[in-house]
């Protein structure tokens, strides 16, 4: 086919969270879709099935490949999930091999990958093949229902506001209890982990991140905050960002300068501002360095998180710049 490789720079670079490679060729992961719940995708018809219909009711995109075994793994159990849903929300598939350009701009790196869809918006996602358990806990939360393990999800939701008043003592407690009790909640060894780092223990939150379960090491939150001390490691290594904000003020073209300041604000938390620094490039030189603003960009977003609230914003604006 024609598309040029969306994935700039990075050859290629699918991968999965259990293996690597594999024969291209196959049929689509898990049949018997029910009704019209559940279907495949093009780059033609993805605003019809995706954008248009999320506008409607929440749409699920399961981006996959035919060589990716836990893809193989985690779309019949999409299927079942949302069959049992009863329409709450639908199912589109995408194969990544037959039509890569979408993936590559909505920054799909790693697959499986589900991206949900609300108003024509991108709003929440997972990667990797997750337990059904916690397929039915997504598809409940995207589709505006209750459930899961309440006890466990009311104790890392209580975690969770208790960051976001600042009150992280609390949280951190919360996640202590957490893994006293279930030592191999991920949510909750990425959740304490991230308050060492950002306290400055990034001793303590190496010995926290030790503690992951064999099997468990590529789970998205504990990527998240492995992304992000090597972001922070690397930012680092910059320098002061008022020199870069002097180069800006003398030469807003200074691209270089405005990548050097995007990644310090990372690693100072100015998420919102290294995203906007990012997008300013994307936006005024797509092809400056390779497309490295967008490939940063990127990575920010698997640091972050698929959830997180900048990371949804930053994919909402870098959408919109990209298929407008």
């Amino acid at each position: 086919m024609s598309d040029q490789n969306p994935f700039g720079g990075m050859g290629n670079a699918y991968t999965t969270t259990v293996q690597y490679g594999g024969q291209n060729g196959g049929s689509a992961p898990g049949n018997g879709a029910a009704g019209n719940l559940i279907k495949d995708t093009t780059t033609a018809t993805f605003t019809a099935d995706v954008i248009q219909e999320s506008r409607n009711q929440p749409v699920l995109v399961d981006f996959w490949a035919p060589w990716c075994g836990p893809c193989k793994q985690l779309t019949p159990l999409l299927e079942k999930a949302i069959t049992a849903a009863g329409g709450t929300v639908k199912l589109v598939k995408m194969n990544i091999d037959e039509h890569p350009s979408i993936a590559g701009q909505l920054g799909i790196q790693s697959i499986p990958a589900v991206i949900a869809f609300k108003n024509g918006q991108p709003v929440d996602g997972f990667m990797g093949a997750i337990p059904e358990s916690q397929i039915r806990e997504f598809i409940e939360r995207v589709g505006g229902k209750g459930g899961g393990q309440p006890q466990l999800a009311e104790a890392l939701a209580a975690a969770t506001e208790a960051r976001a008043a600042g009150d992280v003592q609390t949280a951190a407690d919360i996640y202590q209890s957490i893994l006293e009790q279930a030592p191999d909640t991920v949510d909750a060894i990425a959740g304490l982990a991230e308050i060492l780092f950002d306290a400055g223990d990034t001793a303590g939150a190496e010995a926290v991140l030790a503690q992951v379960p064999e099997g468990k090491g590529e789970a998205p939150a504990i990527s998240a905050v492995r992304a992000r001390m090597a972001l922070a490691a690397q930012a680092s290594e910059l320098g002061n960002p008022a020199e870069f904000e002097k180069r800006l003020a003398e030469n807003p073209k200074d691209h270089q300068a405005r990548f050097d300041l995007a990644m310090v604000q990372n690693a100072m938390g100015e998420r919102e501002k290294a995203a906007d620094n990012l997008l300013a490039i994307v936006k005024a030189d797509r092809a400056w360095n390779d497309d490295g603003a967008r490939a940063q960009l990127l990575q920010l977003f698997e640091a972050w998180g698929p959830a997180d609230e900048v990371t949804l914003s930053a994919r909402r604006k870098l959408s919109s710049l990209l298929f407008s």
